[in-house]
């Protein structure tokens, strides 16, 4: 009887362990997972700021062109 309920509770124990195991792999694969996203987020946390770069760069172009559009087209008017 003590050897059955010997064989009981190391039979759960495997069970218990098997489960254990599985939930480190799951636990492990979703560190990963998330690791790889948090790459993927600032990969594109860099592309918004070189857009936001490059936008700022070319409003800046514009109001130069701008400037000197205005400055072309004073030059260019008729006295009065």
């Amino acid at each position: 009887m003590t050897e059955d309920i010997e064989n009981l509770m190391l039979e759960h124990l495997k069970r218990f362990q098997a489960t254990q195991d599985r939930i480190e792999r799951k636990l492990d694969e979703h560190t990963q997972r998330l690791g790889r996203i948090e790459i993927a987020v600032s990969s594109t946390k860099r592309e918004i700021a070189f857009n936001d770069e490059t936008q700022a760069e070319q409003s800046v172009r514009i109001d130069h062109i701008a400037e000197r559009l205005e400055r072309i087209e004073r030059r260019l008017e008729p006295s009065h």
